[in-house]
């Protein structure tokens, strides 16, 4: 017997489409296949649900929702040899998209099934863990002004933007260091990814892979208001190396030093996270997750 628990966000993607026992059954066979459904209630209640289906011996844990979702889930089975599926039910879905799970519930659901099983690199940030990147400055600065907004919309997320320019502009000077070079004042963004996607198939960092044991690193220095719309279009475009201001290179480990702050405001797999230290160490576990994929 395979034993399948599906934790599922409930209001992932505005919640119009839950998942039930009715519309999985089809997709798997009685006596091969035991499905178990959780509903996640709160933040980090689906990593509770997570350890507890490791203990009721669960062969896959399939993460319902968005790619906060999928880290609060996939957290919990790094190190195991118990698969992580993924339906994606957010709105951006970075992971899924460069694992080319298909938002296509059916086509999902057919990926587990299939139960084709690929191991992925995966991200740390100071004892947290990351799938698709990290970052500070204008990323993280804009997470943070749309969580705090009570519209989950495309309006919010305007308003965010709209906030957090206005706040680099009237920020006090900052001074990071990355890996002990001449200290950079008020960088526009500092991104390290280890996967190719951000979500709505946009991308800073083209050319990153969940395999290849690197992390890829984005690094922009400060830039007036036109370059950042030009970036805007090259991010569109996938060229941001065009930017002459940008900074690409790979590595396996990095630090960030904060010179003039005792924490970081960052985002992590597109979740604003203060870390409360002016030093980030941020590394990579190679091959150290199972998750599910197409063929």
């Amino acid at each position: 017997m395979i034993r399948i628990h599906f934790i599922v966000n409930p209001i992932a993607g505005h919640g119009n489409a839950p998942l039930t026992q009715e519309e999985l059954q089809p997709f798997f066979i009685n006596g091969v296949h035991d499905l178990t459904i959780k509903v996640s209630e709160y933040k980090a209640h689906a990593t509770e649900l997570t350890k507890a289906s490791i203990q009721e011996k669960a062969d896959i844990i399939v993460a319902c929702g968005g790619d906060g979702t999928i880290n609060e889930v996939a957290t919990c089975l790094i190190g195991t040899d118990i698969a992580l599926g993924i339906v994606p039910m957010g709105s951006g879905n970075g992971l899924a998209s460069n694992l080319k799970i298909p938002k296509k519930r059916r086509k999902a659901l057919e990926i587990i099934r299939n139960k084709h099983v690929e191991r992925m690199d995966v991200g740390n940030i100071n004892g947290r863990y990351f799938f698709s990147n990290t970052g500070v400055g204008f990323d993280a600065s804009l997470i943070k002004h749309y969580e705090s907004s009570e519209k989950r919309t495309i309006l919010g997320y305007i308003s965010a933007c709209a906030i957090t320019f206005r706040d680099i502009e009237k920020n006090e000077p900052l001074s990071i260091t990355v890996d002990e070079e001449t200290p950079m004042i008020n960088p526009f963004i500092i991104l390290i990814s280890n996967s190719n996607e951000m979500g709505y198939k946009l991308s800073l960092t083209p050319k990153a892979s969940l395999q290849d044991g690197l992390l890829d690193v984005l690094v922009i220095k400060k830039i007036g208001k036109f370059k950042m719309l030009w970036l805007g279009f090259l991010i569109l475009i996938r060229k941001v190396h065009w930017l002459k201001e940008s900074k690409s290179f790979q590595t396996k480990n990095i630090q960030l030093k904060c010179d003039d702050s005792e924490f970081f405001d960052t985002q992590v797999d597109g979740e604003h996270n203060r870390i409360d230290n002016n030093h980030l160490n941020i590394s990579l576990l190679e091959k150290s997750l199972c998750v599910l994929t197409a063929k």
